[in-house]
C-alpha cells in the first residue's frame, strides 16, 4: 500500500492537497469484510466514511411488515450516499447496508472526514460529486416504482441479472426486494412469463428462454 496508496484508486482524490492526502493515509484503515456482513443498520450512527476498493454493498430498506426494497448498490470505486448524508447531518441510519460479496473498503474516521471536508475544496468536491450521483440513482428508483409497470421492470431486471448463458440464481423474494414489490406479485408475473415461453423457473433460479421478447418488453418503458 505504501507504493500504491489507496487514494490512487479514486480519480477524484488525485487533486487533493498533500497534507490532506497524508491525513487520510495516516488516520484511515483498510478493512476486509466477508460476504453477508451487516455493515450498518437502522438506528446506528456512522463512525466512518467508507470507500469501496473491492466488492459490492447492497443498501436496502426493510419495512415493519418485512417487505424489502433494494435502494442502490455501492461498487468498487464508490462511496455510500446514505453514510455521507448521515455523517454530514449527524443522523442515524434509516436503512441497512450488507456486503453482497466479500468487501475491501477504506474506513475514514468521522473526525478525519470532518477535518478534510472543512479544509479541502478538492475533498468536498469528491464527496459531493459521489453523493449527487447516488441521489440521482435514488430518484430514478422512486420514478420506476411509482410510474413504471412491474412486467417491464421485471423484464429489464432479469436481463441485467442474467449471466452469459441466461441463468440467474435468485429467489422470488430476492427479486421482489430488487423491484420494491411483493413476492406474490413477482411470482404471478414470472408464471406469466413462463406461460409465454420467455423464462423457465425452478427453485432458487431462473433461465431466460426468450431474451429477445424480454428485451422488447423492457424497451417499451
Amino acid at each position: 500500500m505504501a507504493d500504491h496508496p489507496w487514494t490512487s484508486k479514486f480519480p477524484g482524490l488525485n487533486s487533493l492537497e498533500p497534507e490532506i492526502t497524508n491525513l487520510l493515509l495516516r488516520t484511515s484503515m483498510v478493512v476486509d469484510l466477508p460476504a453477508g456482513t451487516r455493515i450498518f443498520g437502522p438506528g446506528q450512527s456512522p463512525e466512518n466514511y467508507l470507500l469501496l476498493l473491492e466488492g459490492t454493498v447492497r443498501v436496502q430498506q426493510v419495512s415493519e411488515n418485512g417487505r424489502e426494497i433494494v435502494l442502490y448498490r455501492v461498487a468498487a470505486g464508490q462511496s455510500c450516499a446514505l453514510t455521507t448524508a448521515c455523517l454530514m447531518g449527524y443522523e442515524d441510519y434509516q436503512a441497512e447496508g450488507v456486503a453482497e460479496t466479500a468487501v475491501t473498503a477504506v474506513a475514514i474516521p468521522r473526525a478525519t472526514f470532518d477535518e478534510a471536508i472543512a479544509r479541502s475544496a478538492a475533498f468536498r468536491k469528491f464527496v459531493f460529486t459521489a453523493f449527487s450521483v447516488n441521489v440521482t440513482t435514488l430518484f430514478k428508483l422512486i420514478e420506476e416504482v411509482a410510474f413504471s409497470r412491474i412486467d417491464e421492470r421485471l423484464a429489464q431486471r432479469l436481463l441485467q441479472l442474467a449471466d452469459a448463458a441466461g441463468h440467474i440464481e435468485i429467489t422470488h423474494q430476492q427479486l421482489a426486494a430488487e423491484l420494491g414489490s411483493a413476492r406474490e406479485v413477482i411470482g404471478r408475473q414470472l408464471n406469466e412469463f413462463q406461460r409465454r415461453g420467455w423464462v423457465t423457473t425452478s427453485r432458487g433460479s431462473i433461465d431466460l428462454a426468450n431474451p429477445g421478447a424480454l428485451r422488447q418488453l423492457a424497451t417499451m418503458r
